[in-house]
């Protein structure tokens, strides 16, 4: 956690994604007053007891932090995964921040990434996190939306995205050539992430493992693609779908710039590269660090004041 100063009014943002959540106090001037990680979640892991259980104690961790720093009087909270039914959620962040849920803004990560880079109407946000998606919210706030449709259907160059291909092509390899991974930088740094050279590892991680944790095996692609053809080749498809997505929406929507946001976005500059080489020249597409918890707050510090 990152504390600056004390405040008397202070809204907290939360930006919740698959590999760690994120969130930030802001005073109503702006100022950034702290700033922590906890362990990433889901509003989807709201659909079963043990997921339920695990985010609450993300919750419970992320209250702790935040109440040692100050109280704050709003929350703006993005949540992956969220589809608009968030009582529960509003009600397990109220009473842990000891607030009224009518104090709690809940919505989709992706809106407040959005409003991160752009006003209503002006662009298109990619974001590469675990997952991707591209956005636009109009002028109406209105919100438009390409992929991001989880991992098990597509999410094409977000992380967990890397990471799966990556293991599909290591295995792959083996079925035609067996021992042929101790040729590849990327399997060994796969397989030393993973915890084994073995099937029997490859398994229990990638259908025991939270989609997040699956997600962060993309560091491991990325720490090798100066060595290996193979992960710089994964890369490069990554960038190629993120492109796809902005296409999607211009195709719909007209041109307009594009920012490129997300922590898998930045695991390596070949994934922008590559993206930028598919989208045509005239459309013009900038490569954002997000600080969407930021952005959250400041919402949050100003939520019920008269501007």
């Amino acid at each position: 956690m990152t504390s600056f100063h004390a405040t008397a009014r202070l809204g907290l943002g939360i930006d919740a994604g698959g590999t760690e959540t994120r969130w930030a106090l802001a005073a109503v001037d702006g100022a950034i007053v702290a700033s922590g990680v906890v362990d990433g979640l889901s509003a989807l892991q709201m659909g079963s007891e043990a997921g339920r259980a695990a985010l609450h104690a993300t919750f419970a961790a992320l209250s702790r932090a935040v109440l040692a720093v100050g109280q704050p009087t709003h929350v703006h909270a993005g949540l992956t995964g969220f589809g608009g039914d968030g009582a529960l959620l509003a009600q397990a962040l109220a009473t842990l921040l000891a607030l009224s849920t009518m104090d709690v803004t809940l919505c989709n990560d992706i809106e407040i990434a959005y409003l991160d880079s752009f006003a209503p109407g002006e662009g298109y946000l990619v974001y590469a996190g675990t997952g991707s998606i591209a956005a636009w919210i109009d002028t109406d706030g209105v919100f438009h939306r390409a992929g991001g449709r989880g991992v098990l259907l597509d999410d094409g160059g977000g992380g967990y995205w890397i990471a799966r291909e990556a293991l599909r092509q290591i295995w792959r390899r083996e079925d035609e050539a067996p021992g042929s991974w101790r040729a590849s930088p990327m399997a060994h740094a796969v397989f030393e992430q993973i915890g084994g050279s073995d099937w029997d590892s490859s398994r229990q991680f990638m259908y025991g493992q939270e989609r997040g944790a699956i997600g962060r095996l993309a560091l491991a692609v990325a720490a090798s693609a100066g060595a290996d053809p193979l992960a710089l080749a994964i890369l490069q498809r990554a960038g190629q779908e993120l492109a796809r997505l902005a296409l999607a929406l211009t195709a719909r929507h007209g041109r307009r710039p594009v920012v490129l946001a997300g922590r898998a976005a930045q695991l390596h500059p070949a994934i922008a590269v590559a993206m930028r080489a598919a989208l045509p020249i005239s459309l013009m597409m900038e490569q954002k660090t997000a600080r969407s918890h930021e952005a959250a707050a400041r919402l949050a510090a100003r939520a019920g004041i008269k501007l």
